[in-house]
């Protein structure tokens, strides 16, 4: 819900400094992850108790970006890593927890060779460019999805950038790379079942809890929001045991257009809905 002023507040008392006391605990609580969320301020007409935990997007319209302007598909996914780093900022602000981003799916190693080339290698920048800030803003980044098949340079980058941000405190960036929804399952049951074989685990005792400890996002909130960009209504083998419950929001922007702005008016979206998770809603 909006916050409201109080009468005891001065006319001049900017909307973002007036706070109520359940909003100011949860702003506390998102700034001993962040101190720098100040969802107040940015989303005066949100109450910070309505910002999602955990926003997962999946990025969409690269290409199409690129080919309506005439330029490579290189291009659109050049400036589509610009609209990450805008993302990664604005979630900061706004006291998100965690942002899990769709970079690369198990099934876009169908597509041109030479694109998935230039993808690997933006990849292989991103993690040796973005190191020094991603430490220096206290974000640690994990990596969802199968390493098989990853150039090795990349590997190497990666594990570096996620030793050097293993001890950050604050927000987790996760890239979902390699990744699909599906493939995340069958590995999550192959390591229950070795469990079940080596008698450490009871086939009876198996229950939800389980099957989530093993996932890859094992220790991590389940999303609360979807964000999928460039008007596509489809799910694309994307966290699909995390997403039960979580909030769908399309847009028609195209990623490289998606910026700090869209970012509020989908958590705007979300924060108007009613989750009720299976219950009857008052």
């Amino acid at each position: 819900m909006p916050v409201a002023a109080q009468p005891s507040q001065p006319a001049c008392t900017p909307l973002h400094a007036i706070v109520d006391e359940s909003a100011r605990a949860v702003v506390e609580r998102m700034r001993r992850i962040n101190p720098r969320a100040d969802p107040t301020r940015w989303l005066p007409d949100v109450h910070p108790s309505r910002i999602p935990r955990h926003v997962a997007i999946i990025m969409d319209g690269n290409g199409r970006w690129a080919q309506q302007r005439g330029l490579p598909r290189l291009m659109g996914h050049r400036n589509g890593a610009a609209s990450v780093r805008a993302v990664v900022e604005e979630s900061g602000r706004l006291g998100v927890e965690v942002l899990t981003l769709y970079s690369f799916s198990s099934e876009n190693w169908k597509r041109p060779p030479d694109e998935v080339a230039a993808l690997m290698g933006l990849y292989l920048e991103y993690m040796s460019g973005e190191r020094e800030a991603l430490v220096r803003e206290n974000i640690r980044l994990m990596q969802i999805g199968r390493r098989e098949g990853l150039p090795a340079q990349a590997l190497a980058a990666l594990d570096e950038t996620i030793a050097a941000t293993s001890r950050c405190t604050g927000p987790i960036l996760c890239l979902a790379v390699n990744y699909g929804a599906r493939a995340e399952i069958v590995d999550a049951v192959r390591a229950i079942s070795r469990d079940v074989l080596a008698g450490v685990l009871e086939p009876s005792a198996i229950d939800e809890q389980t099957i989530s400890q093993h996932l890859y996002t094992a220790g991590l909130p389940d999303p609360d929001l979807l964000i999928r960009t460039a008007g596509e209504m489809r799910i694309s083998n994307y966290l699909l045991w995390q997403i039960s419950y979580a909030e769908l929001y399309v847009t028609d922007t195209l990623w490289p257009d998606f910026g700090a702005e869209d970012l509020r008016k989908a958590i705007r979206a979300f924060a108007s809905r009613r989750r009720k998770f299976g219950a009857v809603g008052e």
